[in-house]
């Protein structure tokens, strides 16, 4: 399977890197606005450096593209590649405005390509594990989930993410990953009730979620965090509990000082000897779903759900009202 990446910071150079060590797949090219940025990748993964998706898709051939590009310019490119035939994997969130996502799904529909959306926490094993443990009544009936997000600001690196008109700020770039795995794990979400605050050197949410089987989810995301990445997790149900946490879960702990040269374009990714990359695993699993035309983990559609509530919890910040689903 011939693949190429669009966008080569911090989240295509780790999309180019895992389909560099997948068999059966062939990195053909990767594109970048920044022509030096695709150089840097195309020399680490051994592949073509293009400055544009049209330059790139009229020399090499390729079937599924990955992009990995700032959120306000999915829906543009996603469109492009669609039209251009190709199978799209697309980094969260799907898109900014809930028009704009349904539009994409569209048009992956109309030209007969699939639309995967990196949902990656779905594909963190110690997060399937705890979906497995909920669905198999380990704890019996989830009442209170709380779960925390947090890092450095990535405003610092690219000033495009301390624009909400760009990034949607922390809770539709960061927390969604957790909107996705809560509505994912529990159900269908019934209101959001959020608070905001945000200034030039940080950006802290914690929305709360009421879902439709009655349990309640506070949802924690911040940038600013003067300390490495971290997330944690824990739910409570009526027999017991099960919990989360990237600090604590790790038998030995590794930071690395960020090189120079990789400052502020390499996503963060938490190491232990025991890890497994959820990134890698993620890619391949779409990859697969395209091979053998299986449904996969998380669906479009699943994106755009999570879009939703994001945007509900927005609109409760600018309200102070909570928002009914």
């Amino acid at each position: 399977m011939k693949v190429a990446v669009i966008g080569c910071g911090g989240m295509g150079q780790w999309h180019a890197l895992s389909y560099m060590k997948m068999s059966g797949v062939e990195l053909v090219g990767v594109c970048d606005n920044v022509l030096s940025f695709a150089e840097e990748v195309a020399k680490k993964t051994g592949t073509n450096a293009f400055e544009s998706f049209e330059e790139m898709v009229a020399a090499v051939d390729f079937d599924v593209v990955s992009v990995a590009v700032p959120s306000y310019l999915h829906k543009e490119l996603v469109c492009q590649a669609a039209k251009a035939g190709k199978h799209v994997i697309c980094e969260k969130p799907i898109a900014l405005a809930l028009e704009d996502a349904k539009e994409m799904i569209r048009c992956c529909e109309e030209n007969d390509v699939r639309l995967f959306v990196g949902h990656v926490v779905r594909f963190f094993p110690e997060y399937s594990q705890m979906k497995k443990q909920i669905d198999a009544g380990e704890i019996g009936k989830v009442g209170v989930v709380n779960a925390r997000r947090v890092g450095s600001h990535p405003g610092n690196a690219r000033p495009w993410f301390k624009d909400a008109d760009k990034s949607g700020g922390v809770i539709v770039d960061l927390m969604i990953h957790d909107i996705d795995f809560m509505r994912w794990t529990l159900g269908e979400v019934k209101s959001v009730y959020g608070m905001n605050k945000c200034d030039a050197d940080m950006d802290y949410a914690l929305v709360t979620l009421v879902f439709e089987s009655g349990a309640v989810a506070n949802l924690e995301a911040f940038w600013g965090y003067p300390g490495s990445f971290r997330y944690a997790a824990e739910f409570a149900g009526s027999q017991g509990l099960v919990r989360t946490d990237s600090m604590d879960a790790q038998s030995l702990q590794i930071r690395k000082v960020a090189s120079e040269e990789n400052q502020g374009k390499v996503v963060e990714i938490p190491q232990s000897p025991n890890f497994n990359d959820p990134y890698y695993i993620e890619l391949e699993h779409f990859l697969n779903s395209i091979r053998y035309g299986t449904e996969p983990i998380v669906t479009a559609h699943d994106a755009v759900k999570a879009l939703e509530i994001a945007n509900a919890a927005l609109t409760s910040i600018r309200t102070g009202k909570s928002v009914l689903l």
